[in-house]
């Protein structure tokens, strides 16, 4: 197996070596941009002729019409029944899972009122419509269905429309029977930029939504970034990120497959180590080399280890600590015997994984929190998945005749400022109204 790389933080270096491995190009290429733009347009002008279009050359099957890109509800839930037992009741005990968990993110409007009269307050609504995005090329993804589905619709999402493609035309049913399980309303079999398009102009089978959610390719995040703006969306998601902070009472052989949990994502996954002992990072190195033989994605692992993976040995927690916020990864593992010390000293970081036996994959199934995280940094600023992002919020102001007559004052004094005579004269009729 390919070696990471190694680093300490005593090399006089390290910074240099540390923005060299977190280097990494988010740059669109230009050729996928161009394609992604000319389909956008193809379906915002043709609508359902595009997509039967785009349907037969990439996904390689042609629907009857319009109407066989719509898969029945009905076609959903015998999926559910057709699955195995052990799959159903996983699906199952995931859904109900997270569903507790996103019952917690439920955020309620309020008003406060003050001595005059007037109230000031917040209505939270749901949005409308959502689209979810499901990936269904190289491989099917159930667990995004539950994670994006039951989040929107404890946020009261009335209407959730889910695109999936079917290569070849082949169906997945733990898709399906994850959408039925969900409260998924609409399902269309049709993927890529092309799908997002839909969602976002809307054709004559497939409705505009008001938000896109849902991981893809390089095309499908091309056409994300492109419809922002006409519709929300979640995030244009980077490659998956992974860091252990580990002590000597953590166990190399599962932080060795911790961090090929997320090397065998892609071949430009990060996974990352950072220890304070220098033998244990030669433990997890060995435990490496020794597991990787048995895994079948063994490739896509190795490629990851070599081009962005590290072994990193810290001074102390403390400055593992540092580092980790540093990094800002999308999953953070405290491998440490004491994770409570460490968690006030974490600023940055999608989901924080706590003692040795909260292994990265429970949160990307089963735990309950969002699996869809902030990557490349982004976690300095932004957060997981939740109920708040399938809800809005308006401000809410309603002025008594006094406070009209005191704030007018200050709001045509502000207007005349800026120059906005009108503004103030909206503010001072109020106060001469008898």
């Amino acid at each position: 197996m390919p070696e990471p790389r190694r680093l300490t933080t005593r090399d006089d270096d390290f910074d240099a070596k540390l923005d060299a491995l977190l280097a990494f190009e988010t740059a669109q290429d230009d050729s996928v941009d161009r394609a992604v733009a000319d389909i956008l347009e193809n379906v915002r002008r043709r609508g359902d002729e595009a997509l039967l279009e785009y349907t037969g050359k990439f996904d390689r099957w042609t629907p009857a019409g319009a109407a066989g890109l719509e898969v029945s509800l009905e076609r959903a839930h015998q999926a559910l029944e057709r699955i195995g037992p052990a799959e159903r009741t996983a699906l199952e005990t995931a859904a109900g899972r997270i569903r507790r968990y996103h019952e917690h993110q439920h955020v309620k409007g309020w008003r406060i009122e003050e001595a005059d009269g007037t109230v000031l307050g917040q209505q939270v609504t749901p949005l409308d419509r959502v689209g979810l995005y499901v990936p269904g090329g190289k491989a099917a993804y159930p667990s995004s269905v539950l994670m994006n589905a039951v989040a929107a619709k404890v946020a009261g999402v009335p209407e959730l429309v889910m695109v999936v493609p079917t290569p070849d035309g082949v169906e997945n049913d733990f898709v399906f029977a994850a959408a039925a399980l969900a409260g998924v309303d609409r399902i269309f079999r049709v993927g890529g930029a092309q799908a997002v398009g839909a969602l976002a102009f809307g054709t004559a089978s497939v409705p505009a939504v008001d938000k896109i959610v849902g991981p893809g390719n390089a095309y499908v995040a091309a056409a994300k970034r492109r419809v922002f703006g006409r519709v929300g969306i979640d995030m244009v998601a980077g490659p998956s990120e992974i860091l252990v902070i580990a002590d000597g009472t953590a166990n190399p052989d599962w932080v060795a497959m911790d961090l090929f949990s997320q090397a065998e994502h892609d071949e430009i996954a990060q996974a990352i180590l950072v220890t304070t002992e220098p033998g244990f990072a030669d433990r997890v190195l060995e435990s490496m080399r020794r597991q990787v033989v048995a895994l079948p994605r063994r490739a896509i692992i190795e490629a990851s280890v070599r081009g962005r993976g590290a072994l990193i040995v810290a001074r102390d927690l403390d400055e593992a600590c540092a580092i980790a916020n540093r990094i800002a990864p999308e999953h953070l593992e405290l491998a440490v015997a004491d994770p409570d010390a460490l968690l006030p000293k974490i600023r940055h970081a999608g989901a924080i994984f706590m003692g040795h036996y909260a292994s990265e994959s429970l949160g990307d199934y089963c735990a309950g929190p969002n699996h869809v995280l902030p990557t490349s940094r982004t976690a300095r600023f932004s957060s997981p998945l939740g109920v708040y992002d399938f809800q809005k919020r308006s401000s809410l102001i309603r002025v008594s005749r006094e406070a009209a007559v005191r704030l007018g004052e200050t709001a045509r004094t502000l207007a005349r400022a800026e120059g906005l005579e009108a503004h103030a004269r909206s503010a001072e009729l109020r106060g001469e109204a008898p």
